[in-house]
């Protein structure tokens, strides 16, 4: 889905007119209202297309599914949804496009299966989306890890894929929480810090990166947070149209 220019609506949400924006151009005024770098990814012929992540990602998908561009193998959530928009809009392109997320993960556990679901598929763009769990699971499930912990987790693993992949396109999600039954106001600001780190982190590595917080926000200005996400953290179906809109406006083209 393609709307002229990022910046064209600031003014207009500047002026609080936020409400009456389309979804496209509510994404739109997220991304320019970020101070992010704002890159775009190419979608060259044959790339091969790899979402990686949590249970945002992961969203039902059939693990034991492991055919390229099938529908059960890339659940129900905003990876499917773009993916059928990315297929749908190129079929001259001849694109692969994987899923391999899985619920409950943080980086480590990322990095645990990284050979296996990564780089085994040869990955030309790679989209993560990491971190919700990194902060929950120490809130709430006993993990021991730190903001620390997840800065240098993530930074390690993207030294070890960009060694193996050199010439990977890169994209990273910032991850996001708004109020809902399993997120309270004691998230934040604390939870803001592993949003920052998420996104020096896509600065550091020429990654596009895709400001998810500001988009939700910007989205309960339209509706509230059940919504999008009734538990704060897993998105509905409107949420993963959201998502999915969100994530096709770093591709180029």
């Amino acid at each position: 889905m393609k709307v002229p220019g990022r910046r064209s609506f600031i003014q207009k949400a500047s002026m609080g007119t936020l409400m009456a924006l389309s979804i496209p151009q509510l994404i739109l005024t997220a991304f320019a209202e970020d101070d992010a770098k704002n890159k775009k990814i190419p979608l060259a012929k044959n790339e091969i297309v790899l979402f990686q992540g949590d249970s945002i990602t992961d969203a039902g998908r059939a693990r034991e599914n492991f055919n390229v561009n099938d529908q059960k193998a890339l659940g129900n959530g905003y990876a499917y949804l773009a993916t059928a928009d990315l297929l749908n809009d190129n079929p001259q392109k001849h694109l692969k496009i994987y899923n391999r997320g899985i619920s409950g993960n943080k980086v480590y556990q990322l990095t645990e299966r990284w050979e296996e679901d990564t780089f085994k598929l040869e990955p030309t763009v790679l989209s993560i989306l990491i971190g919700v769990n990194d902060f929950w699971h120490m809130k709430k499930h006993g993990y021991s890890g730190t903001l620390e912990t997840y800065r240098n987790d993530y930074k390690a693993l993207l030294d070890k894929t960009k060694q193996k992949l050199p010439d990977l396109k890169l994209i990273i999600g910032e991850p996001f929480a708004i109020l809902g039954t399993a997120v309270d106001a004691s998230w934040f600001p604390a939870f803001k810090e592993y949003q920052e780190a998420a996104k020096e982190i896509a600065n550091s590595y020429n990654a596009a990166f895709i400001p998810y917080q500001r988009i939700f926000d910007n989205a309960l200005k339209l509706a509230p947070g059940e919504y999008w996400a009734p538990d704060g953290v897993h998105p509905s179906i409107a949420g993963a149209r959201l998502m999915a809109t969100a994530w096709l406006e770093t591709i180029k083209g």
